[in-house]
């Protein structure tokens, strides 16, 4: 079987297996609905229930036609060999140096790109804004795709440029070299990102002075997480939608509110919320998931070093042959088509990820002297965010980064 005939079938294959993921959890859903299952009775009024149903069902719809999108995309572009065609027009106006092709690499995605934008927009001013969480502007949302654009010029031309130069430089084990690079980047984006690009999008406040910021100070000296001040975060000129998230490491470890999330909770729950972000910490969830990177970075460039080999996968897929063996189109094969590779690991990164969930969650337990405090925070946002309660097990299994909320309040009932 050739390279084409093997990326359409994994498109299908794929495709196939997402569209019967989405319909077998809608048919779940559609089913429980009228017969609600006693674990989830008294979470949510019948009326927010209601609409978290239809809003489940909205974005079911949305992603299924946007995926279908995606996937004829991808498939023209490999039929048509325009993935070529882009690269050989660049490269033809920008030239063969290292920071001309790396800019060729950013431009090129961005062009297979520019179909989704459309989606992107529908989801946020059709789909949100029909239940209520979409607060963003026309200008607002341009600005974000402009400073998206140009933070992939400023950041990604120079590091794919230093790529370019290690392949050049180092020999038959560039790819060596290049994932130690690469990796390294990596790390120093997890103290750059919320210190740089993370305000260029998004104000940073301290917590303001008061009862929650010495209470929750306090709770961080109790866990051992010391911190000099706890960041708020103006989510709520984007969306309706609330959240808390850790970052960074060591001194350069930030833990960050968003606004919305402090108007929905009192004191207590928000402290419960705050321990559950401690609790990633203390359980040493960040160094795990930098090691599950760097075992991730090493195999892609592994197999990147493979594929700039095989001279026939080029030619197969329409480069012309003096292009085989180059990095740019090998980085473009690889980026293009690796999530239809990627997308079967998914499982045993999401059940990683919930078991890192109740672990954080027993810790917030024991910091807060029982489960109480941090059930009525999750009870409120999954309904602040209208989270659909009844998923099949087979879909959240397979999708879900945190356990459902009847997992969750059964393992803190357990503790």
């Amino acid at each position: 079987m050739n390279p084409i005939s093997l990326l359409l079938v994994f498109m299908a294959f794929k495709l196939c297996t997402y569209l019967v993921l989405e319909w077998v959890n809608l048919k779940y859903l559609n089913k429980h609905a009228a017969d609600l299952p006693e674990s989830v009775k008294g979470i949510m009024d019948e009326a927010t229930f209601a609409k978290s149903v239809d809003y489940t069902q909205a974005k079911t719809r949305f992603s299924s036609i946007n995926t279908l999108y995606d996937t004829a995309t991808l498939a023209i572009i490999l039929l048509c060999g325009f993935l070529p065609f882009i690269y050989e027009g660049l490269s033809a106006f920008l030239g063969y140096g290292l920071f001309s092709q790396a800019l060729v690499f950013i431009l090129s995605m961005f062009l297979i790109g520019l179909p989704s934008l459309p989606f992107s927009w529908w989801s946020t001013f059709k789909l949100e804004e029909k239940f209520g969480f979409n607060k963003s502007t026309l200008s607002l949302w341009i600005s974000d795709q402009v400073k998206g654009f140009a933070l992939s010029i400023i950041i990604g031309v120079p590091l794919i440029a230093a790529l370019i130069w290690i392949v050049n430089q180092m020999g038959d084990f560039w790819w060596v070299w290049a994932f130690v690079f690469f990796w390294l980047f990596q790390v120093v984006m997890l103290v750059l990102y919320p210190m740089f690009i993370l305000p260029l999008f998004n104000k940073l406040e301290p917590l303001e002075a008061g009862e929650l910021k010495d209470r929750l100070l306090a709770l961080g000296d109790r866990c051992g997480f010391k911190s000099k001040t706890i960041y708020v975060m103006d989510g709520s000129k984007r969306s309706g939608h609330s959240n808390a998230f850790f970052t960074g490491f060591g001194d350069f470890r930030r833990i960050v509110l968003y606004d919305t999330l402090i108007e929905q909770m009192e004191i207590e729950e928000l402290e419960a919320v705050l321990a559950h972000e401690i609790g990633h910490y203390k359980c040493g969830h960040i160094p795990k998931r930098l090691c599950f990177s760097a075992f991730s970075t090493f195999l892609l460039f592994a197999i990147l070093g493979w594929l700039m080999q095989a001279t026939w996968i080029f030619e197969a897929l329409l480069f012309p042959s003096e292009m085989a063996n180059t990095f740019i189109p090998a980085f473009l094969i690889i980026s293009l088509f690796g999530g239809l590779f990627t997308f079967w690991f998914s499982p045993l990164d999401s059940l990683w990820s919930r078991k890192h969930e109740y672990e954080a969650d027993a810790f917030a337990s024991e910091a807060m002297g029982g489960p109480n405090s941090l059930k009525r925070a999750l009870r409120k946002l999954y309904k602040e965010n209208l989270s659909n309660l009844i998923p099949h097990p087979i879909y959240s299994s397979f999708y879900y980064s945190h356990p459902t909320l009847v997992e969750r309040e059964g393992s803190l009932m357990n503790e």
